[in-house]
C-alpha cells in the first residue's frame, strides 16, 4: 500500500501536500455528488425553466460578485483558518439543506438561497485552496502537485460523484447532501493538519479596495500572466457558448437520449484520465508555452468538429480528446501562474483569473442561448470555433511570455 501511495504522490511533495490532497479529493468528492443531487433536487421542486437556469446562474454569480474580495482576504488573513472557517460554513448549511430536505419543509426558494450561500462559500474556498500548492512544494514540483490536486477532481468529482448523487438521491432524497456535508467537514479536519509559513500581509492597514487594484495593476504589468487571464477570459466565452447549449446538441444533432448525454461527462473524465496518466511524460518533452499553444488548436478544432460531425461516436471520441486537453491546459495555467506570483498575491491574482473563468462562461451562455434560437444548434459552435480560432491567430505571439516564466526566479516555499 506504502508503494501505491509513494507512486500516486511521491515522497518529495511531502506529508504536508498529502493532507493538501486528502482534503482536495474528500471535498471534490462531497462537490461531485452534489452535481447530480443539486439539480436532482431543484426538478423535484419545480418545472419552471428560468427557476431551474436562475439555480445554475445563483451558482455562478457569486464568483463575480465576490472573488476580488475573496482573494483580497486570502492574502491578508491566515490561509488554513480560512479555509476551515468557510469549509466549516458549507458543511453547516449543507448540512441544513438534508435536515430541510428530510423534513420536507425545503421549498424551491430554500433550495435558491442555499445554491447562492454555497456558491459564495466555494468561491473563498477554491481561491484560497489554490494558493496553498506554491507554499508546500518546491517550483520545480509545481506541474507534478496540480497534476495530481487535477486528477482527483477528475477522478471523484467528474467519474465517482455524479452518479453516486444520483444513486443516493433515488435511495433518499437528504441523503447526499447529508453525505457532502461529511465529506467538506472531512476537508477541513485534514487541512487543519497542514503547517503552513508565514504568508499573511505585513501591513493590513490599507483599505481592502486598494489591496484588490493592487492585485489587478500586477496582473496588467505581468505579461505571462496577463496573457494567460485574457486567454482563459475569451476561451471560456467560446467555450461557454457552444457548451450553454451541449444537452440540446446531444438530443437534437446526435440523437442521444438521457443516458447518452450522460456518457459525454463520462467519457472526457476518461480523456482527463489519460491526461494524467500522461501528464509527466509530456512536460518533460514540451515547453509549457508549447503545450499550451497546442491545448488552444486543439480546443478550436474541437468546437469545428462538433459542428460538422452528426455521428454519436466520432463525437465521443471528440469528447475524449477535448477531456484530456482539459485537463492539460488546466495544469499548466495553474503551474504557470503559481511559478510567476509571489506569495503575498496569489490569492488576488488567484482571484483576478477566477473572474475571468466565470465571467466568460455566463456572457458566453448568454450568446449561444441567442445564437442557436436564431441559428440552429451548431450556430453556437460555430461561433465557438472563428472565435476561438481568431484569438489563437491574434495570441500566438503573446504566449512567448509564458515560456520565459521558466526561467525567472520565484520565492522558494519556506
Amino acid at each position: 500500500m506504502s508503494q501505491i501511495l509513494d507512486v500516486v504522490v511521491p515522497p518529495r511533495l511531502g506529508r504536508r501536500f498529502r493532507w493538501l490532497l486528502s482534503s482536495s479529493w474528500s471535498s471534490n468528492l462531497g462537490d461531485g455528488i452534489l452535481l447530480a443531487a443539486g439539480p436532482l433536487l431543484v426538478a423535484s421542486r419545480t418545472h419552471d425553466a428560468f427557476l431551474v437556469a436562475l439555480a445554475a446562474l445563483l451558482q455562478w454569480l457569486p464568483a463575480l460578485l465576490f472573488a476580488l474580495w475573496a482573494g483580497a482576504l486570502t492574502d491578508r488573513l491566515d490561509r488554513k483558518r480560512l479555509i476551515i472557517t468557510v469549509d466549516s460554513v458549507r458543511a453547516a448549511i449543507v448540512g441544513l439543506l438534508a435536515l430541510a430536505v428530510f423534513a420536507d419543509v425545503a421549498s424551491i426558494w430554500v433550495v435558491l438561497v442555499a445554491m447562492f450561500v454555497l456558491g459564495t462559500a466555494e468561491t473563498f474556498a477554491d481561491n484560497t485552496s489554490s494558493t496553498l500548492v506554491p507554499m508546500l512544494v518546491d517550483r520545480d514540483d509545481l506541474a507534478l502537485a496540480n497534476s495530481r490536486i487535477q486528477a482527483g477532481f477528475v477522478t471523484v468529482n467528474q467519474l465517482v460523484g455524479p452518479p453516486l448523487g444520483a444513486l443516493l438521491f433515488a435511495a433518499g432524497q437528504a441523503l447526499p447532501f447529508a453525505a457532502d456535508a461529511v465529506l467538506v467537514a472531512a476537508g477541513a479536519l485534514l487541512v487543519s493538519r497542514i503547517a503552513l509559513p508565514p504568508h499573511r500581509t505585513e501591513h493590513t492597514d490599507t483599505h481592502i479596495r486598494h489591496e484588490i487594484a493592487e492585485g489587478l495593476r500586477w496582473v496588467r504589468h505581468h505579461a505571462a500572466v496577463r496573457t494567460l487571464v485574457l486567454t482563459i477570459l475569451i476561451f471560456n466565452v467560446t467555450f461557454g457558448a457552444a457548451w450553454s447549449v451541449l444537452v440540446l446538441y446531444a438530443r437534437e444533432r446526435l440523437g442521444l437520449g438521457a443516458i447518452g448525454f450522460g456518457l459525454i461527462t463520462t467519457v472526457g473524465a476518461l480523456g482527463g484520465l489519460a491526461g494524467t496518466f500522461s501528464y509527466g511524460w509530456i512536460t518533460q518533452r514540451i515547453s509549457l508555452a508549447n503545450l499550451m499553444r497546442v491545448g488552444l488548436i486543439i480546443e478550436t478544432l474541437t468546437h469545428l468538429c462538433l459542428a460538422l460531425t452528426t455521428t454519436p461516436w466520432v463525437a465521443l471520441l471528440i469528447f475524449f480528446v477535448f477531456g484530456a486537453h482539459a485537463f492539460v491546459w488546466g495544469t499548466t495555467s495553474v503551474t504557470i501562474r503559481q511559478r510567476a506570483v509571489p506569495t503575498a498575491l496569489q490569492g488576488r491574482v488567484g482571484s483576478v483569473n477566477l473572474v475571468g473563468v466565470y465571467g466568460g462562461l455566463v456572457v458566453g451562455a448568454g450568446v449561444g442561448g441567442l445564437l442557436a434560437q436564431r441559428y440552429g444548434i451548431t450556430a453556437p459552435f460555430w461561433f465557438a470555433f472563428v472565435g476561438s480560432a481568431i484569438f489563437v491567430v491574434l495570441i500566438w505571439h503573446e504566449l512567448r511570455h509564458v515560456a520565459h516564466t521558466d526561467d525567472q526566479d520565484a520565492p522558494a516555499p519556506a
